[in-house]
């Protein structure tokens, strides 16, 4: 395989080109109540410190979207002019606010106008659904004339948790729904001569998000438009986990010439991820020929991967992105890795890494799985204490999916992943869930984790 760059068009968001022959360009969001302007100033510092090329922020209300007046100009007034992105769920008015103070704007379109889904069935003839499309239409139009009066940048960012109901009637949870919830905007953009976009297409689950964002491209290379693509796997979790499943997913794209600009996701704080994305970019070609001389190597279902590094965490990243692509294709279902010059681990090491890879892929399941959002300001409780509590007493699981999610965004629609899903539903209160029901609604924080693990340990009896 020789690796070659897919060549996108190019979107300018503030100061920086994302796009075309320009570097691939490393993102992260903030963790900070939008409306705490030190707070998010001091995060956004720290993300911009570590390497950050852009900033995103939540903007669940109008209140959030005007602060952001506030904390671009005071990271400017500090001399830091990295692009700053609003992220707008199911508030379409609070994008037209956002787009007067942002570089960027991110719209879902699973909830910009179609109503919060319920994994409901709907039934729609063909002129009724057309008339569903109209309504979009009239909600983007004077979105799109708002950013264009502001050289604002438009994010379509498409989540797999938060299909909407009306794209899941008709196309099912499918790559093919995913893709077209996309490309209902995107060819409204195009009639509307609006151009300065960044396409996303995430999911928790490697497979998915891979085979999506791949037939994403086929869809629009048919339709010529080739517009910059941010990649990420939403929901990675943390840790090792975290990182081992950021690039398998990430990194199958990256080494396929896919990419303009990314983001790992982590359960972690937010400027931990830079260095992680950072690395991702740096391998690119090197992964690409491993990734060639590891598919040659397959035999017997097996491929043996042979690769050195000068630390642990890059050894995992780089064995991790050199395989993830040929795992997802199943080209093998077996994984053997090894040290070629200085030792990095022992074999006991290898093997549980080539194991973390293979549950990465959704290949074999060898310890329990976390779906674990990195959160944002819609957060609303301590999300890393969280996952280290329920990780201690549920991590001999094996083969469990919990999902633990900060907001209902893509909460409940990740749950379709997940065996059980601990989801915030409000300040200091908190949902669970089996698979996609709610099945205890708004239970004190301080109660939840032990609700939870009532409700697993009750089933596995």
């Amino acid at each position: 395989m020789n690796y070659q760059r897919r060549i996108s068009s190019v979107t300018r968001v503030g100061n920086i080109e994302i796009g075309g022959n320009n570097p691939i360009r490393i993102q992260s969001m903030a963790t900070t109540d939008t409306n705490d302007t030190e707070g998010c100033v001091a995060q956004a510092k720290r993300i911009i410190d570590a390497g950050g090329e852009l900033v995103r922020f939540t903007t669940q209300g109008t209140r959030e979207a005007e602060n952001m007046k506030n904390i671009s100009a005071r990271l400017k007034a500090d001399g830091y002019n990295t692009p700053l992105v609003a992220d707008v769920h199911f508030t379409a008015h609070v994008a037209d606010v956002a787009a007067q103070y942002c570089e960027k704007v991110r719209i879902n379109p699973g909830n910009y106008v179609d109503p919060g889904r319920v994994f409901k069935h709907l039934e729609y003839t063909d002129e009724e659904y057309a008339e569903e499309l109209k309504k979009i239409e009239a909600k983007l139009i004077p979105f799109l004339n708002i950013c264009k009066e502001h050289h604002t940048a438009v994010r379509i960012g498409v989540n797999h948790g938060s299909l909407s109901d009306r794209i899941m009637s008709r196309y099912g949870d499918t790559p093919e729904g995913i893709v077209e919830s996309c490309m209902e905007f995107l060819r409204i953009c195009r009639r509307e001569h609006f151009n300065d976009i960044v396409i996303s297409i995430k999911a928790s689950n490697t497979v998915v998000m891979v085979t999506t964002v791949r037939l994403l491209v086929e869809t629009m290379d048919k339709e010529d438009m080739h517009y910059p693509l941010h990649l990420g796997v939403t929901e990675a979790g943390e840790g090792e986990d975290g990182r081992i499943k950021s690039a398998v997913g990430i990194g199958a794209l990256l080494t396929e010439g896919i990419g303009d600009t990314i983001r790992v996701s982590l359960s972690e704080e937010p400027e931990c991820e830079i260095p992680v994305a950072r690395k991702l970019v740096d391998m690119i070609a090197e992964c690409a020929r491993l990734r060639a001389e590891a598919e040659a190597s397959i035999k017997d279902d097996t491929i043996r991967l042979t690769l050195d590094a000068p630390d642990w965490e890059t050894f995992q990243l780089k064995a991790a992105m050199a395989v993830g692509g040929l795992l997802i294709d199943r080209k093998a279902t077996k994984l053997v890795i090894l040290n070629s010059q200085q030792p990095t681990a022992d074999n006991q090491q290898l093997v549980t890494l080539a194991d973390a890879i293979l549950q990465a892929a959704r290949i074999k399941f060898t310890k329990t799985e976390y779906i674990s959002c990195p959160g944002c300001g819609r957060t609303l409780y301590n999300l890393q204490e969280t996952i280290a509590r329920i990780k201690a007493a549920t991590s001999h699981l094996v083969g469990l999916k919990i999902g633990i999610m900060g907001c209902i965004v893509n909460g409940p629609g990740e749950m379709a992943d997940a065996d059980y899903g601990y989801v915030g539903a409000g300040r200091g209160k908190i949902s669970l869930y089996k698979q996609k029901v709610c099945v205890e609604k708004n239970i004190p924080e301080e109660e939840a984790v032990d609700k939870l693990l009532e409700l697993i340990n009750k089933d596995m009896q």
